[in-house]
């Protein structure tokens, strides 16, 4: 591999001193002159139609300055990412516990919050139905009858009661490969809703202008999708709306919605002033826009010789209440497309369906609807080995998909390295060596590429020879802004401490698709990478006409430009001083990067977990965790290896700990972060990594994505080594000693 001065070294984050020392702003911290303050009502019901509304109480609070209810805004005022499907405020009737049904604008949010418990709501109780499976049977109650008003056009409806997509792959012929198959498995596997459970909540501050721009500071982290959604919800040009980018203080797939901009522009408009808005975390917890609660089905077909030959995938997805959070054009989930794991299958068949239930709206959470497929896929595996008497990872290293081989959806892959990471995993984890009694070892595979998108990045290099990233991508916690520096630092040959990020104006600057999907340091990377390379042209021409020879001649070498060996030598900064002087006024490079959605190169990540289980309580004791990642060229390693952690503490919780539980009443069950519980760090064991490293990644110098790729593998490989210490088999999250001890006593009676 090339060596390099900035990339591939430990930089800390740009913006940690700002973060630990308060300096940084977010959405909560905006406050304009004249601000009010917004509460709501939300519904206390799961399903039930409004008879009335009674205000008057509330309006007459002294300080409260406007009180809105559906009937208040315009017809149909739905608001979606693609589809727009659920109102503002809820008309006709609510469909889950923590709908908005009412919202005040207040001199200060106590007031408000008084305001709020004023209003009176007469509800009749509606049927509810709260698990996806009983909501796709005939007779359910039906949460959308005029479903087909919101489709966009390439959503498929399936005549399925309450289903709002349909998402299929085919691959071969899969009832010709059950037919030829020698081995049958099938299992079913449920995965509970999940909230991201970022340290800041939704926050947001909308104002009105008197010549009709609408100001918006908010917690999300992609503006130009934002100003899609409000300008299709609120029916105003996009060009009316600008977008104040600040720090987003997490995300993980959650702060990429409207939530409460467009209430907060129509208190806005009728009160005149500025309207801010801030979630609690119970509201959080009830009426965000978690991770989807998932039923999913592997049914599989081997050879006798124990290669997989077919696999057929029915995911379930619980969509909530609406899908208006899904930003996907099919209103669907792109982890579905794992429904056949890493693995090379001729025959597949996926479907994956969307259904309404009256529980929360689900959105994204990192790798949007993977880690509910890759752990069933990865249990069914396991199934499948136990029961055959075959080595996990000999079963693996037999059937993951091959150099130039197709996915289980037919994408062609070039470049792979998944039998490099189950051997690198199986070796820093011992995987063959002896188990002391009630331990086991579980390991489970999957893989990542990011998604296309269009992106835009600027430079602009000073007369000092100082550089300025301009991007419309907020720093969201996983230390982008850091990582783009030193991408332009090494290309240009600078010091890091030159090169600073600068928040574009919205108004001005170019579409920019946001935060998300892997895909940021490959695509404005690779953007600022185009704009570094116009950067040098402009400045050898600069150093040309300070040398005074033709530019063919000028290199650069050492940090400075040369016409020649011996010659006199042009600094970075008196190129930079030159060029300033021939353009009056600083050197702006710009370029946008497109990509497509796959472009034959994934990630592969193989996961084992060692575990300890207490055969008298269930109780499991992780060990220790063993992660193999496929990761191209490492840019910054400090920040890569909190990537790998982060993601390893995401699913040792998803496994273990998290379940956004409701009543039988559709309530939910867990309004605070006591009861919803996530690790601390006395739940994380010892983490070993290893590094799979090549000159293969897409992104500049040759990164691959970490983001999301190490999260989605994990709860399968929990579940495997379970297995592998009890013989206790669980189809469902999270992991909890009481359903191991039930598991346990269950076998023990199977046994007399």
């Amino acid at each position: 591999m090339a060596t390099y001065s900035t990339i591939g070294q430990p930089v800390p984050r740009i913006e940690g001193p700002d973060k630990v020392t308060g300096a940084t702003r977010y959405a909560a911290d905006v406050l304009l002159p004249g601000t009010l303050w917004c509460k709501v009502l939300r519904s206390p019901l799961p399903h039930a139609r409004i008879v009335r509304i009674d205000t008057r109480r509330a309006a007459a609070l002294p300080g409260v300055r406007a009180v809105l209810t559906g009937a208040d805004l315009p017809p149909d005022t739905r608001v979606g990412r693609r589809m727009r499907d659920m109102p503002v405020l809820a008309t006709d009737r609510v469909r889950f516990v923590g709908e908005k049904v009412a919202a005040v604008a207040a001199e200060d949010p106590d007031i408000a919050e008084e305001a709020v418990t004023l209003i009176d709501v007469e509800y009749e109780e509606l049927p509810a139905v709260f698990d996806p499976l009983e909501a796709m049977q005939p007779g359910a109650p039906l949460l959308h009858p005029n479903l087909h008003e919101y489709r966009v056009p390439d959503q498929r409806i399936p005549d399925i009661p309450n289903a709002c997509s349909w998402e299929s792959w085919r691959k071969g012929d899969v009832a010709e490969g059950f037919a030829q198959a020698a081995h049958i498995f099938e299992g079913t596997f449920r995965h509970p809703p999940q909230h991201q459970v970022y340290l800041e909540p939704h926050a947001c501050l909308v104002r009105v202008r008197e010549d009709g721009m609408v100001d918006v500071w908010a917690s999300n982290k992609a503006p130009y999708l934002l100003k899609g959604y409000l300008a299709a919800c609120l029916r105003l040009p996009e060009d009316r709306f600008a977008i104040h980018l600040l720090a987003v203080g997490g995300d993980f797939g959650g702060k990429g919605s409207a939530m409460d901009i467009p209430l907060c522009y129509f208190l806005a408009q009728r009160t005149g002033r500025p309207v801010k808005m801030v979630m609690t975390y119970t509201e959080e917890l009830m009426a965000a826009n978690p991770r989807h609660g998932a039923v999913v089905t592997v049914k599989m077909g081997l050879t006798r010789d124990a290669r997989l030959l077919a696999c057929q995938t029915r995911i379930i997805y619980n969509s909530g209440a609406y899908a208006a959070m899904k930003p996907s054009e099919t209103v669907g989930l792109r982890g579905a497309e794992k429904g056949g794991g890493s693995y090379d299958i001729p025959h597949v068949q996926i479907d994956a369906y969307q259904v309404y239930t009256n529980t929360v709206p689900c959105g994204h959470m990192r790798s949007p609807g993977e880690p509910q497929v890759v752990f069933a896929v990865e249990s069914l595996v396991d199934i499948i080995c136990r029961e055959l008497n075959i080595d996990p990872l000999e079963f693996r290293l037999r059937n993951v998909i091959k150099e130039g081989g197709l996915s289980p959806i037919g994408e062609r892959y070039h470049e792979v390295r998944a039998r490099e990471v189950l051997r690198r995993v199986a070796e820093i984890s011992g995987w063959h060596t002896p188990k002391p009694p009630g331990v086991g070892r579980g390991l489970a595979l999957s893989n990542k590429h990011p998604h296309g998108g269009v992106y835009h990045a600027e430079l602009q290099v000073e007369p000092t020879g100082k550089v300025a990233i301009i991007t419309a991508i907020t720093e969201c916690g996983t230390g982008a802004h850091t990582v783009l520096r030193q991408i332009v630092a090494e290309r240009l040959g600078v010091p890091l401490d030159w090169v600073e990020v600068r928040h574009a104006d919205t108004t001005v600057f170019p579409y920019d698709r946001g935060v998300g999907g892997s895909r940021v340091t490959q695509m404005v990377g690779g953007a600022l990478l185009q704009a570094a390379g116009e950067v040098q042209a402009r400045l050898r021409e600069a150093a040309a006409e300070l040398l005074g020879c033709p530019v063919d001649a000028v290199e650069w070498r050492d940090g400075a430009f040369y016409a020649g060996r011996g010659s006199e030598a042009v600094s970075f900064a008196a190129a930079a001083q030159e060029a300033a002087r021939q353009r009056g006024g600083p050197l702006v490079a710009a370029a946008t990067y497109r990509a497509g959605h796959f472009e034959g190169i994934s990630a592969f990540h193989a996961e084992v977990a060692e575990v300890e289980v207490d055969r008298e309580t269930g109780q499991v004791r992780l060990r220790a965790i063993y992660t193999a990642n496929d990761v191209g060229h490492v840019l910054n390693p400090l920040g890569h290896q909190g990537q790998i952690e982060g993601n390893i503490a995401q699913g040792i919780s998803s496994a273990l700990l998290e379940e956004l539980a409701i009543d039988e009443a559709g309530k939910p069950t867990m309004l605070n972060l006591g009861d919803y519980r996530i690790p601390n760090i006395c739940d994380v064991p010892p983490l070993i990594t290893a590094l799979v490293t090549s000159d293969t990644g897409l992104g500049p110098y040759h990164a691959k994505a970490i983001g999301e790729g190490p999260n989605s593998p994990l709860p399968a490989a929990i579940a495997n080594a379970i297995y592998d210490a009890c013989g206790v088999r669980l189809d469902s999250l999270p992991f909890t000693a009481e359903k191991i001890w039930r598991g346990l006593r269950a076998r023990e009676a199977a046994q007399r």
